[in-house]
């Protein structure tokens, strides 16, 4: 997968779209973990060492951020998730959070999440 997937632009338009504060702040936690997940689905896919370290500037950078509880939960959930370092994770991942993107940041967000997942199921039927 090369370049950025329409799903993590989609989220990037919706930024400028929405008003400071907890949502705004949601769809880029969700934003940038779209893009760790779909890092996932490279060919090659990142060595493991720089994926750990992706994952900890991550779950850095998201303790700074203020969104909603449930959204912070899944994201919680997800980059335990990531951890696996393994495309079909990456997949699982982006799917799970389709229901906490729509709840925290609307239709929209829930929409690109849903696209992204549909583009890492295409993904991993294309390599087999």
């Amino acid at each position: 997968m090369t370049g950025w997937d329409p799903a993590a632009s989609a989220l990037l338009v919706l930024l400028p779209q929405t008003g400071r504060g907890p949502r705004r702040e949601g769809i880029f936690a969700l934003w940038l973990t779209v893009r760790v997940a779909q890092d996932l689905l490279r060919d090659p896919p990142p060595p493991e060492r720089a994926h750990r370290r992706r994952l900890q500037a991550l779950e850095h950078r998201l303790s700074s951020l203020t969104m909603p509880g449930p959204l912070r939960r899944a994201l919680a959930a997800a980059l335990s998730q990531l951890r696996e370092c393994r495309a079909e994770t990456a997949a699982q991942v982006l799917s799970q959070l389709v229901a906490p993107a729509r709840e925290a940041g609307g239709s929209e967000a829930g929409d690109a999440l849903a696209q992204a997942a549909r583009s890492a199921r295409a993904a991993l039927r294309a390599e087999r």
